[in-house]
Formats: C-alpha cells, structure tokens, sequence
C-alpha cells in the first residue's frame, strides 16, 4: 500500500511568485498555505507513524487510531467552521485567499484520501499483524461456529435488550442521529405483526454498550480475541424483525458540527447559557457521512438527504465506521512487548518542603520527562501551611478526578482565599468544567469565568505566603494544562519561581481577570490579547535591524500552529534582512518556507513522536545577548488576539541555556521523526545524512543525555 510519506500536494498548490503590483508583496495569498488544510496534513503525519515498523505494534495501532478521531475533531470544529463562513460570511479573508466554497471542496477530496490510507492501514497492515502477534480483531467471516454460538448468545443477553429499531413509515420519520453515534439502516422486505410493509429501519447502539467486545478465551481459543459491536449488529440485526427479510443492514455514522457557541454580549449568566446550548450539541449541523462500502446508492442519497449533505461528504468505508474505537484493545491487551517502554519522570529533590526549594532557585520542569509532582505538591503545601493567606489559579483543562481541585477545595476549607478562573469554553470539556465550577463553589471557592469575549487559556498559579513581616508571591506558570494526564503523554514546560517582578505581574493579571482592572504595564511577562503580539512583532523586527546592519540575526521558535497574518510577513521581512529563522510546528503551518527571495532562510519541521509536542518556546539571538520565553500561546490570531494567554521569560541563564538546549536545539537535531515542511507545501521525512548519527529528540530526553 502507499505509504502517506509524501501526502497529497500541499494546501495551496504551487509556489508563485510575489504579486508585483500594487500594496504590499508579502500579502500575496501564494505564500500561504490554507490553515485547514494544513491541519488536515498533520494527521498523515500521525498516520506515517502507525506504519513505522520501529514501532510497537500496539502503539502504531494507537497512532492509526489518534489520526482517527483527529479527523472527527476537524469536521465537528475546521470543516465546521469553515462552512459556517461559507453560509453566513463576516469573516475576514484568510491570507492564503481561498473561498469557504473552495477550502471545503479541498477538505473532502484531503480527507477522502486520508480516509483510504486509514484503512488500508488497517485491513492490510496493522490487523494481520496484530493477528500474527495474537491479538485478533475478527471480522465476520472468520468466526468459527463456536464463535458465532457464544456472539449470538452475546447478542441476545446484553445487546438486544437495550435495542429500540425503528420501522420508516409516515408515523415514525425520521429518527435525530447522535454525533458520531453507531447506527444500521435495515433494508427489510415482508410485513410486521400490524401489517405495514417493511422497507427501512434504523438500528441505533446506546452509548451504554461497549463498541469492541472481548471474546473469553473458553468461547473463542484465543487469549485476545475481539469484534466491534458493529459486526455483531450486522450479523444478528435480522433478530429484531421477526417475520420479516432482511435484505441488508448497513452501518453509518455522521459526524456533527460540535462548536458550541454562546453570544456572550447576550446572556445574564454564561453558565446557564452554556449548559443549554450543550443539550444540543450533539444534533448540530452534520458534516460528514460515513457509510458501509457496499450500501446501494439510493439509501446513501436517502442518507445524505435527511442529513442535507452534498455528495462529496459521503464517505464510503472498507470496514467499521468507527475503526478509532479499537484503541480499546490497546488498553486491555497488557502485552508490554508491543508497546513503549515505561519510564519515571524525574523528581527534584527537596519537593516536600517546596516553598524552600523556590526559595533558594527558580524550579523548571519539562515534563514529560520531569514529573508533574512538584506542581501538586506546591498546590497541596500550600493549601495546609497556614502561612499561606491566598491562591489563586487558572483551570482550563484538568481531567476527571484532579487532585488539584481535591487540594483547592481542601484549601478553602483551610480557610484559605482562593480563586479559581475555569474557562467553561474549553472546548469538548464545558460540560466538565461546569461540574468543576459548581464543586469548587460549593467549597467556598471564589469562581471567576474570565473575561467576556475572550477565553482564559493562560496556565498559572499564584500563591501569596506571609514569611516574616513580608508577604511573598510564589508562582506556577506553564505551557500546557494542570491535568496530571496529559503531563505524561504532552511535552511542555513549566517554571516555579519566587521572582518578585513575575509574582507582580501574575498577581495584576488576575485582577484583571476577576476584577474590572484595566490593562497595566508588566514587568516581565507579555500577555494576549495586550502585549503579546505587539512583542513578538518587536522582537522579529529586531533581528531583522541585528540583520540589516551586518550583525547575526537568529529566532527559533516551537509551537503547535501558526496562521497569525503580521507574525508572518514579519518572519518574511526578517527572512529577506538576512535573518536565520527555524520554525518546529507541529500541527497546521500557513507559512510558507523557502520561496527564493522571501523565505529562503526560513525552514520549518514538524516533530511526531511517543508524546504530543505541545510546549511553545520562543528564542531570539539578540545580537549576543538572547532571550527565551516561554508561552501557553500559539502563533494564531485566535491565541494572540482574541484570548487570554501569557508568554513569560527565563530568566536564569542557565535555566535558559537547559530549555534551548532541550527544546529546541534539539528537535533542531532530530533526524528520525522530523518532517519538513517544502515550498510546494509537502511535508517530506528527515533521514539522516550520510555519516550522521540517528537522533531523536525525545528518546534522548528519555534517556537523559540532554539534561
């Protein structure tokens, strides 16, 4: 099968040349890539990655399966998005000047391709592989009989009494189809007890039952043997409509726009507004049709009518449509010879008193390759020391059970002041931290919900100590979320220090954030949607002045995005002075590198490993005297603009020199998982150069041979 090396031709097609007349060459839409398309390439990326026979063979199933849902979530969320643009328009043009009418026509043809790639991944490598190793995912026609007995008897026990089928007739439309939910349509043939002649039903799977089923190894002879709920429907549906003839059964799935939106200037209370457009969500606007490969053409437009579809959104699939719910098999099958090895993060020493370990240096940690612990351990100290009068902190994400909402609560209890900012606009996890609000209030927790307009999605932490006859400000602030989870599986940075002018500038933020406080100066940190931007446009600019009076200009930044029109044509202006410029974007990129005489000093890669690459690292030359901050924005309009962010300096150099070092440098170096990104918009594999030795930047941090 075609290896998705090389995908399609990039978003945007060609290079061309600047335009030559009139305004500002650097705006011509040819030196930018389309920002859906671009997201939509990444997941090739993914998907290269559950083909790498390096692998682990679990592991590159969870790979197939990330790219999956990453397509679910571009149709709820960027396809989504972009229609809305197309039928409702007041959106600014992009700069790569693509119509809505036209990025759409473009996903479905990216998408479709992807598509096959995911299951010819699947049919042709990955489950006779799987296989081989004894781990089996059955498809129908291998089931032996005594196999078919115990998944008939299956069905019958736990399957078919939570069914509610659903006969199309002129009393029975029909029926609301749930977001990503599994479902068959039923072509029958005879009459029911009433008489009324069959012709179509709809077989809808409850979220209660479990989408792949474990065989016991007494019923089936194999120790890890499955099938997906879907082929069990299909093999038994025919039991649901006695009398009748079923004719064929045919699963689908359509995919929903998921953007909850709340006109904010509109409603008293945006958590009650929330929670009601939440109700709802799962029946927005569809997207996206998926459907069995052998499903006769009228049903499909049957199908597409009802979800009022166009014909290139129909997706005809080789297998189950929901194949991301295989990722189940890689959490029960405990085989540690096909995945990953495990590894311990790191733990400073001294982290049970943590107030004096800050005291005497700042603390950084670079997870996941330094443990999470100290952050909860500064949380859980500070909600029992009774020298600390206040914390305060932001919540975006935190995951089920957080131990982090535990200690604030018990902080309060403690008779602590404590102010939590949750974002309830978090995406995919409102309805979660509505639950987290209503806990911590109950707790007597100060709950702030941000600011109108504009999502929180700045990651810090306050705590105000009283030491002596002096308070002092301890502080938390980092590139990725407080979620205990994702700090073993994302790499970020996170920094705990006592600094006097960054404990300042955290403590103004958050009254603004739960104040009426107007925008003030900062010391130290930039922040969105005030200073950030205007920041990073200065400091481009300066490399480019270093560049222009013969001086070295040098940037290299990491980030997961980039669209953000001035950071782009500032990178092009500071590429034509003669600055060196190295871009690490994992996701979508609409800059576009190497165009001769615009961006031929600029190069960009994209780094897909065993962890998310997810910190945001900026670093500039300065002319000898560098800077490094680090950051929970991305360079997109929405993070530096319209949200809530914070970009805060390192300001021990040795600190400094470690996160250049390990962050950037050395994904600089990474020659087994880097792609790069070429002016026709294809992202080609870094192999390593005739000579030189393999690197891969995130199996030396594992290893420690970049600490």
């Amino acid at each position: 099968m075609p290896r998705p090396e090389r995908p399609p031709p990039g978003p945007g097609g060609e290079p061309a040349a600047p335009a030559a007349k009139g305004g500002d060459p650097l705006r011509d839409p040819a030196l930018y890539f389309n920002r859906e398309l671009s997201q939509l390439d990444f997941n090739f990326r993914v998907l290269a990655q559950a083909l790498d026979e390096s692998v682990p063979l679990l592991e590159r199933l969870r790979y197939l399966c990330i790219s999956c849902t990453n397509l679910d979530e571009f149709f709820e969320i960027r396809a989504a998005t972009v229609r809305h643009a197309q039928d409702f328009g007041a959106v600014p043009a992009p700069p790569d000047g693509l119509a809505p009418a036209t990025v759409l026509r473009r996903i479905h043809e990216r998408a479709a391709e992807l598509v096959r790639a995911q299951y010819e991944c699947w049919n042709k490598v990955l489950r006779p592989e799987l296989a081989r190793a004894g781990v089996r995912v059955l498809a129908r026609s291998q089931w032996n009989a005594r196999q078919a007995r115990w998944l008939r008897a299956y069905f019958r026990d736990e399957i078919m009494p939570v069914l509610s089928p659903l006969g199309l007739d002129p009393a029975h439309p029909f029926p609301r189809i749930l977001n990503k939910s599994l479902n068959i349509v039923v072509v029958l043939e005879g009459r029911d007890a009433f008489g009324r002649v069959g012709h179509l039903a709809i077989v809808r799977a409850p979220r209660s039952l479990p989408r792949i089923i474990q065989l016991p190894e007494q019923a089936s002879g194999g120790e890890h043997d499955f099938v997906f709920l879907s082929a069990v429907l299909s093999e038994f549906v025919h039991e649901l409509f006695p009398g009748m003839q079923v004719k064929g059964a045919y699963q689908f799935r359509v995919t929903r726009n998921s953007e909850v939106i709340v006109d904010e200037d509109e409603v008293e209370n945006l958590a009650l507004a929330l929670r009601d457009e939440l109700a709802g969500r799962g029946y927005l606007r569809a997207m996206r049709l998926e459907i069995a490969a052998d499903c006769p053409r009228p049903i499909v437009r049957t199908l597409l009518q009802n979800f009022e579809l166009p014909g290139n959104a129909v997706y005809r699939i080789d297998g189950p449509v929901n194949l991301n719910r295989v990722i189940q098999v890689y959490d029960l099958v405990q085989r540690p010879d096909l995945k990953f090895p495990p590894f311990q993060p790191r733990l400073p020493k001294n982290t049970e008193a943590m107030f004096d370990l800050v005291s005497g240096g700042d603390l950084l940690l670079h997870h996941p390759f330094d443990s999470f612990a100290p952050v909860l351990e500064l949380i859980k100290q500070a909600a029992e020391d009774p020298n600390v009068l206040a914390i305060k902190q932001t919540l975006y994400r935190t995951g089920k059970d957080s131990p982090i909402v535990e200690h604030l609560v018990q902080a309060a209890r403690n008779g602590k002041d404590v102010t939590v900012v949750v974002e309830l606009r978090a995406r995919f996890d409102e309805e979660a931290n509505l639950g987290l609000a209503d806990r911590l209030q109950e707790a007597g927790v100060q709950v702030v919900y941000g600011v109108v307009g504009f999502k929180t999605h700045a990651k810090m932490l306050l705590v105000v100590r009283r030491e002596g006859r002096k308070l002092r400000r301890y502080v938390h602030l980092g590139t990725g979320n407080y979620h205990s989870g994702t700090a073993r599986a994302y790499t970020d940075i996170g920094l705990v220090t006592a600094d006097p002018d960054i404990g300042n500038d955290v403590h103004l933020i958050f009254q603004q954030l739960s104040g009426l406080a107007p925008a003030t100066s900062l010391s130290r940190l930039l922040q969105a949607p005030f200073t950030l931007h205007a920041g990073i446009l200065a400091r481009i600019e300066r490399e480019a002045e270093h560049a222009r009076n013969g001086r070295p200009g040098r940037i290299i930044a990491k980030m997961n995005a980039l669209n953000e029109p001035q950071v782009m044509r500032a990178l092009y202006a500071a590429s034509q002075a003669g600055v060196s410029i190295d871009l690490i974007v994992r996701g979508a990129c609409s800059l576009r590198p190497g165009v001769p005489g615009v961006s031929d000093n600029i190069r960009v890669r994209s780094i897909v490993g065993r962890f998310l690459e997810h910190h945001r690292v900026y670093w500039f030359g300065n002319d000898g005297q560098p800077e490094l901050y680090c950051a929970s924005a991305d360079w997109l309009e929405r993070n530096l603009l319209r949200r809530v962010e914070t970009c805060f300096p390192i300001l021990d150099p040795a600190l400094a020199a470690r996160v250049k070092r390990e962050a950037l440098d050395n994904y600089l170096a990474d020659n087994l998982n880097a792609w790069e990104l070429h002016a026709d918009g294809v992202y080609r594999k870094v192999v390593p150069a005739d000579g030189d030795p393999p690197h891969s930047a995130q199996s030396a941090l594992l290893a420690g041979i970049c600490g």
